[in-house]
C-alpha cells in the first residue's frame, strides 16, 4: 500500500469514527445510551457525542401516542354487565424506566401492560358506580378518576397518562330491555313531579292574584265610597245654602220641575184634589 492510499483509509476511519461519535436527538424524541449494552444516561436534545463501536443509542417517539382499548366487559355495582370502549392518550417522559421495564423499549410490551391496567381501573371503578350514575351520572368525574388512578402505576413504566376517556358504553342484551323500560319510568317520575311543582306554583300564583284582586276592589270601593259620600255632603251643603238664601224662590222651582215630570206627556191624568198644595203655583197665577 503506497502512502497516499494510506493516508486516503486513515482519513475515511476518522471521518467514519467522527460520524459515528455524532448523535443528534430531536425535540420530538427521547434516547438513552447504553456502554456495551448498559444503561449509561438519558440524552438531551441536541447534539450529543458517544464512543463509537462501544456505545449505543437508542431511541424513542417522545410526543403524545394513543392506545384504543378493545370494550371491555365490566359490572356495576349492581353487576349489571357493561361492554366498555376506552382510549387512553400517553408519552414517555422516563426514557430510562420505560426502556427497562418495556424488555429494552418495546412498545408492544408497554402497551399491553397499560391495556391490562386500563381493564383493571375500569372494573375497578365502574364496580363503584350504580347503572345510573354511569349511564346519566357524573362522566367527567368517572373518566377524571380513571386518569388519576391509572397515572399512579403508569409512572412505573416511565410513561405520562395525558387523557383516558370512555367512548361508549353499550347494555348488554339481556338487561337493554329492562334498563331502557327503568330509564323511561324514571324520567316519566321526574317530569309528572315537575309537572306537580308547576301546578302547585300556578295555583299559589293564582291565588295571590285573587288576593291581590280582592284586595284592590275593596280598597276602590272604599275610596268611590268615600268620594261619594263627600260629593253627596257637598251637594247637600250646596242646596242648603241656596234654599236658605231664597226659601220661596227654592220651593218654586222645585214646584216647577214637579209639574214638568209630572205632565211630561199628553196621556198623563193626574188625579188629586184642587186645594192641594201640588197646585199651589198655579192657583197663584194670574189669567191673560
Amino acid at each position: 500500500m503506497n502512502k497516499n492510499s494510506f493516508i486516503t483509509l486513515f482519513a475515511v476511519l476518522v471521518i467514519t469514527a467522527l460520524v459515528q461519535s455524532v448523535v443528534i436527538v430531536r425535540d420530538t424524541e427521547k434516547a438513552i445510551l447504553l456502554k456495551l449494552g448498559a444503561f449509561e444516561r438519558t440524552l438531551e436534545p441536541g447534539l450529543n457525542f458517544k464512543v463509537p463501536f462501544v456505545d449505543s443509542v437508542i431511541k424513542f417517539e417522545g410526543r403524545l401516542r394513543s392506545l384504543d382499548t378493545p370494550p371491555d366487559r365490566v359490572l356495576s355495582s349492581e353487576t349489571k354487565p357493561l361492554s366498555v370502549d376506552s382510549f387512553v392518550k400517553y408519552r414517555i417522559i422516563d426514557a430510562e424506566t420505560y426502556y427497562t421495564s418495556t424488555n429494552g423499549g418495546q412498545s408492544r410490551v408497554a402497551e399491553d401492560t397499560l391495556q391490562r391496567r386500563i381493564k383493571d381501573k375500569l372494573r375497578n371503578e365502574f364496580g363503584k358506580r350504580t347503572l345510573n350514575e354511569v349511564v346519566s351520572g357524573d362522566r367527567d368525574g368517572l373518566m377524571l378518576s380513571l386518569k388519576e388512578s391509572l397515572g399512579e402505576d403508569s409512572a412505573q413504566l416511565g410513561v405520562e397518562i395525558v387523557d383516558f376517556r370512555v367512548k361508549r358504553i353499550d347494555f348488554e342484551r339481556e338487561i337493554r330491555t329492562s334498563v331502557f323500560e327503568r330509564m323511561k319510568t324514571e324520567r316519566n317520575r321526574i317530569a309528572e313531579e315537575l309537572r306537580a311543582e308547576g301546578r302547585e306554583t300556578a295555583e299559589k300564583i293564582r291565588a295571590d292574584a285573587d288576593k291581590q284582586r280582592t284586595i284592590i276592589l275593596a280598597n276602590a270601593t272604599r275610596d268611590a265610597e268615600k268620594t261619594r259620600g263627600e260629593g253627596d255632603a257637598i251637594a247637600t251643603s250646596t242646596y242648603a245654602e241656596a234654599y236658605n238664601r231664597d226659601p220661596e224662590f227654592y220651593g218654586f222651582t222645585r214646584g216647577l220641575r214637579a209639574y214638568r215630570n209630572t205632565f211630561n206627556d199628553e196621556g198623563d191624568i193626574l188625579l188629586i184634589d184642587p186645594d192641594s198644595d201640588y197646585f199651589k203655583y198655579l192657583n197663584k197665577s194670574e189669567p191673560k
